[in-house]
């Protein structure tokens, strides 16, 4: 029987390239993505792949729009999948931007309120809770065309592991932390370099199969 498992995350989720200028909108090839590359890899899984640029946890941003806010549009997404068995969570990113003002341990939280979302769907098979993967993203730099944007934020994002891994253990979750296994682009410090995806995938696919 095929299992589901939904990718919820943003703009390394949707596969976008390293910008050389903001609002670049290169996208790395279908087969080319840490997406695909772990739908591959995962026998039995249907994997879908709900990535959306600027998607932050909880915060209606008052530069790129409201609907980049990824609390208010979780429960559709929920529903327009469902039954869903498990939810990889990897979202912390955009919240680093210096317009929302909030440290790693708000971050955390905030996913935590996410997880919450998720539990109390009903999105799962029969009815039930799908089974949530809480990831921490890896430390971002401050360099590039995304620099202004995003300053401030690679002292705080040093912090995402702990603070999400906190939140993972007090929940019960399983956690991956891509500190020290990939590493952000040096053209603009946030997004991943192609060859971030294949360790991506594998990381993924090992902890779905211990733990689903």
């Amino acid at each position: 029987m095929t299992k589901t498992l939904l990718l919820y995350g943003d703009s390394n989720t949707h596969g976008t390239m390293p910008m050389a200028e903001p609002g670049a909108m290169g996208r790395f090839a279908h087969r080319h993505r840490w997406t695909s590359l772990l739908a591959a890899d995962l026998d039995g899984w249907e994997v879908i792949a709900e990535g959306h640029p600027g998607r932050t946890t909880l915060h209606d941003d008052p530069i790129e729009g409201a609907h980049r806010n990824g609390l208010t549009v979780l429960p559709s997404i929920l529903e327009s999948h469902r039954p869903i068995d498990v939810v990889l969570l990897m979202l912390g990113t955009n919240d680093l931007k210096q317009r929302f003002s909030v440290n790693a341990g708000d971050i955390a939280l905030s996913l935590e309120r996410l997880v919450r979302v998720i539990r109390a769907s009903g999105a799962g098979p029969v009815g039930g809770a799908p089974g949530v993967v809480l990831v921490a993203p890896p430390p971002i730099r401050e360099t590039g065309a995304l620099a202004q944007i995003f300053a401030g934020g690679e002292a705080k994002s040093q912090h995402l592991g702990r603070e999400i891994g906190a939140v993972a253990a007090r929940n019960g979750l399983p956690f991956v932390d891509l500190a020290g296994k990939i590493g952000v682009s040096a053209v603009d410090g946030i997004h991943y370099e192609a060859e971030a995806a294949p360790v991506i995938a594998r990381l993924f696919a090992d902890v779905i199969r211990a733990h689903f």
